[in-house]
């Protein structure tokens, strides 16, 4: 059994998609999918369609992208989103330096208003990390001193530098289809280091579909090309790193049993 631990099901917008999306995922062995919230509203709408759909969780928080498209959400406002039964970690959040869509100032307070709601919440942060591996890891290392809390570097693409930082500070990274790109060697390198007990798979689907899909819509099912690959690169077979990676999601979603 497998888990797309980052999904946006919202994007799967046409009638009855979303419930012929997840019936894909699961005839093709993810079991489950967590849904992500970037703004108020569509952590909203991933709330929905978790309540709606066995087998699906939703994240609840704001992009970096959008962290300038509304006044800034208070750490209470979006810790209270969490208080759902299907809302089983904050984010994404985090900052993006690639599209600079907010100003980075602004999005400095966002991360920390989200990590803070995850500490409220006590539940674990998705962290979205883009060009901008420094003050990611200044930000974290900051934000804990004032109190610990659960995080996952999610579709890692970044440098082993922020890797190794996260990794000293108790988190997670998941990988994504990026890691069957030809060109992706670096990446691949980096997680051949990643300890198999830090390791979760994802797709950020409908992006980022891993090869022989790529250039066309990413979904859920499509896990399974990202495991397979993230196995060979750690010498396991797939139903190893399925049980890996399900533990691994177990431990840092506690909330979702």
């Amino acid at each position: 059994m497998l888990i797309d631990s980052h999904c946006h099901l919202d994007y799967f917008n046409q009638p009855n998609e979303q419930a012929e999306v997840i019936a894909r995922a699961r005839a093709a062995g993810v079991a489950e999918m967590v849904t992500i919230g970037v703004t108020l509203s569509q952590s909203r709408q991933a709330i929905e369609i978790a309540a709606s759909h066995d087998h699906v969780w939703a994240c609840v928080g704001i992009h970096p992208n959008h962290a300038a498209d509304e006044p800034l959400a208070s750490p209470e406002t979006i810790a209270a989103l969490a208080e759902h039964p299907k809302v089983i970690g904050i984010g994404e959040s985090g900052l993006d330096y690639f599209y600079e869509k907010a100003p980075k100032d602004i999005q400095e307070q966002n991360f920390r208003a989200n990590i803070r709601a995850a500490r409220l919440a006590g539940l674990p942060l998705a962290i979205h990390a883009r060009d901008a591996d420094d003050d990611v890891a200044r930000i974290l290392a900051e934000e804990r001193a004032g109190g610990e809390f659960d995080f996952l570097l999610h579709c890692f693409s970044s440098g082993a530098k922020l890797a190794e930082a996260a990794l000293e500070m108790g988190g997670y990274i998941s990988f994504s289809g990026i890691i069957t790109f030809p060109k992706s060697l670096e990446l691949r390198e980096i997680a051949a280091r990643i300890p198999l007990d830090r390791l979760l798979v994802e797709t950020d689907s409908p992006y980022l579909a891993p090869v022989p899909f790529r250039g066309k819509r990413n979904e859920p099912a499509h896990t399974v090309h990202t495991a397979a690959k993230l196995g060979e690169i750690k010498g396991l077979s797939a139903d190893a790193i399925a049980d890996i990676t399900t533990n691994n999601f177990r431990k840092l979603y506690k909330k979702a049993k």
